[in-house]
């Protein structure tokens, strides 16, 4: 005669309880956006309650080179704030003219520094200066909206200047990046600062630190720290965990 165990059917609906959690697919990253009228320098894409703003096209290039951005920006300090070792893997996504691309490539003489960007023009500009220059550890990629083309667990860490707040895509390159990072690769993210009102940048190009830790660890990064060294700007760090 067959015994009939009393647990069984709590077990079993333990298990079918636990089931549709175990199979819950990742939201679709279109759900995380909302759409609305543009402003007049956003896109009118809204992400976790933040409008994207416009891109700054290739006509603006010479803006990237103006004399007053190493005063503004102090590219050294950020430089030096990475804490680089000599051998390491960059990546410089939105490196637009490479003025923050060359910087690092002189603290990583025996590493690579991939500068990503998705206008093919200003790719141009950086290829030519790459040329003039003779530098040989310089990679430029030509990136997508959604996708910066760089191998899986490929990188040290990845810079983003000025450049985040206008990714048409941010959970998808955010994911993108993530995904080329090492374990315990580092993000080092700067924007100017959306809580001050005396930046005087337009709001669309400011963010806040908040805001922006809500949206990096959406993509499963970690906040580390953000060190105040720069005069308007975050330089803010995340980090992937070591588990992957």
């Amino acid at each position: 005669m067959k015994h009939w165990n009393p647990l069984l059917p709590i077990a079993c609906c333990c298990l079918l309880a636990a089931l549709p959690v175990l199979a819950q697919p990742e939201p679709a990253a279109d759900s995380l956006y909302t759409f609305h009228a543009p402003s007049r320098d956003g896109i009118g894409k809204t992400y976790f309650g933040r409008e994207i703003s416009q891109v700054m096209g290739h006509q603006g290039a010479a803006w990237l080179e103006r004399r007053t951005r190493v005063v503004e920006e102090t590219p050294d300090r950020v430089v030096e704030g990475m804490g680089l070792a000599p051998d390491a893997q960059i990546a410089d996504i939105g490196a637009g003219t490479g003025y923050f691309t060359f910087r690092i490539a002189e603290a990583v003489p025996e590493g690579r520094v991939f500068a990503v960007d998705v206008q093919p023009e200003m790719l141009e500009v950086l290829g030519k200066r790459i040329e003039r220059r003779a530098i040989t550890n310089v990679i430029p990629v030509l990136g997508a909206e959604d996708d910066p083309k760089l191998p899986s667990e490929s990188l040290d860490a990845v810079l983003l200047v000025d450049a985040y707040h206008e990714f048409a895509h941010p959970f998808e390159m955010m994911q993108g990046i993530r995904r080329a990072l090492r374990p315990g690769g580092r993000v080092f993210l700067i924007e100017y600062r959306g809580e001050d009102p005396r930046v005087p940048i337009k709001p669309l190009h400011k963010m806040t630190q908040k805001q922006a830790i809500t949206e990096l660890e959406a993509v499963g990064l970690r906040w580390v720290e953000t060190l105040d060294i720069l005069p308007t700007q975050h330089f803010m760090v995340f980090e992937k965990p070591a588990e992957g």
